[in-house]
């Protein structure tokens, strides 16, 4: 299956349910406690992160799409600090204030990278304030093309059932990340995506693959969905349907370092590639490529859509070569992301001799990426004569790609590369040959915003039109 990023940035997703915050005390414990035979640990910083609904709907803004958010919180400043940075983050909230409970709060005490301990801080919400985040969530129903659930079982979604047959009488897809051991809750809606624990609770256990899918299509009939997504951890995830073979994902995860979250990961990349127009089995892959991202961090943390982009390029095999504009511009944004700095050349290279290898290489130690951007054979043309070039463009880039010392290679049409400078805007500029800082085309504009500039040297007696001019002769 060929992984592809969707368009994100169209999307518009709605995900209401139980919003919470969670908290991380971070700290040395070096000693045991003289009062009760548990560690002592030494705050030294804390961390706050939207947690339950929160999250889901961190990670779909995270991936570049639209969301919005429906919950309920206390009159407190723990839920003061959640909206903050929940906006901050660019998630549209509407959230119903409950004057008798106290925001949703789990705090985790942390050392070494391992958790020791957790509290809880929640009650129950009054009617009223349920009444009325109802009421805000059917009203955000107008500008959204698919509606997540998520259900902590912390009482916010008392009345799934008329959510989804609102969403449904606008034909907006229902996803579902479900709680507890009664899933008729969820009778209609488009896909539920239990983990196998909570599948199992619901079916009961299942001994082989067999016995899971002929279990999960009953699920799916007595409920009326139209998927079942079962998320199994090392195992991977299992996509059912009606009249359809099952599909199985194995596990994308290198290195499992913390579940927490992961789940919220997986529902906010399969409701937003969804929304973005991607199949069923396309969104599952590209969910379950998300959640190894996520179990390799600690705590709740959102993939954004520079990570993913990047795993898809490394599934894919796309991480290096022969790029489009467009591609290339979309490597960059990633490669900055990532704090990569990229470096910048460009040229003919039309018979690709000592002299550029050694200079590519040299321009490829001025960072972490190093972009290759050659004339095309009319531009070429243009610059060096009719007799030129000697090679066509797709074989020079081909040749170039084949280099170690270099991440990308992009053509350009015009007689310079001024154009694709101003869409890339490299940290670096590197020109080989005898110029001087002044004379490089773009300088000026790379210098302006910033970066900077390099002339390096080519190896002595190399050059191509040296090398035309002694085979002519």
């Amino acid at each position: 299956m060929k992984l592809d990023m969707p368009p994100f940035q169209q999307a518009r997703i709605l995900v209401v349910g139980d919003v919470m915050l969670d908290r991380y005390w971070h700290g040395k414990a070096t000693r045991i406690s003289p009062e009760a035979p548990v560690p002592v640990v030494r705050v030294g910083n804390s961390e706050d992160r939207p947690g339950g609904a929160g999250n889901v709907a961190l990670n779909i803004s995270a991936l570049g799409a639209a969301a919005s958010l429906a919950g309920i919180i206390g009159q407190d400043e723990a839920g003061v600090e959640l909206q903050s940075r929940l906006e901050a983050a660019g998630v549209y909230c509407e959230f119903a204030q409950c004057d008798s409970a106290p925001t949703i709060t789990k705090l985790r005490v942390i050392s070494q990278h391992q958790q020791l301990l957790r509290v809880d801080f929640e009650e129950g919400f009054a009617p009223a304030a349920i009444a009325v985040f109802q009421a805000q969530a059917l009203n955000l129903l107008a500008n959204t093309q698919v509606l997540v659930l998520s259900d902590y079982s912390k009482g916010a979604l008392a009345d799934t059932q008329s959510l989804i047959k609102a969403a449904k009488d606008k034909g907006i897809p229902v996803v579902v990340d479900p709680k507890g051991d009664d899933f008729s809750k969820y009778r209609g809606a488009t896909v539920i995506t239990p983990n196998l624990n909570e599948f199992e609770a619901i079916v009961g256990k299942c001994a082989n693959e067999e016995i899971l899918a002929a279990r999960g299509l009953q699920l799916l009939e007595d409920l009326e969905l139209k998927a079942l997504l079962i998320t199994r951890g090392e195992s991977g995830m299992t996509l059912l349907r009606p009249d359809m073979p099952e599909l199985h994902m194995p596990t994308r995860a290198q290195e499992v370092f913390d579940v927490t979250g992961a789940g919220d990961t997986v529902v906010a990349v399969l409701a937003a590639s969804l929304a973005a127009g991607s199949s069923f089995d396309d969104a599952t892959a590209l969910a379950n490529l998300a959640a190894g991202l996520a179990v390799g961090k600690l705590g709740t943390a959102a993939i954004s859509g520079p990570e993913l982009r990047r795993a898809i390029a490394r599934e894919e095999g796309t991480g290096r070569g022969v790029m489009t504009a467009d591609q290339l511009a979309l490597a960059v944004e990633d490669a900055k992301a990532q704090g990569e700095k990229v470096v910048f050349t460009n040229g003919c290279f039309d018979i690709i001799h000592a002299g550029h290898v050694g200079y590519l290489a040299q321009a490829r130690k001025l960072g972490q990426r190093l972009i290759v951007a050659i004339n095309d054979d009319a531009s070429v043309k243009r610059l060096k004569g009719s007799g030129r070039p000697i090679n066509p463009v797709e074989r020079r880039m081909a040749v170039l790609a084949g280099l170690e010392a270099v991440d990308w290679v992009v053509s350009f049409s015009e007689d310079t590369p001024e154009a694709l400078l101003e869409v890339i805007k490299p940290d670096v500029l590197a020109k080989g040959g005898d110029y001087t800082i002044d004379q490089v085309v773009g300088g000026e504009f790379v210098l302006a915003y910033g970066g900077s500039v390099e002339v390096l040297a080519f190896l002595d007696n190399c050059s191509t039109s040296a090398i035309v001019e002694k085979l002519k002769a």
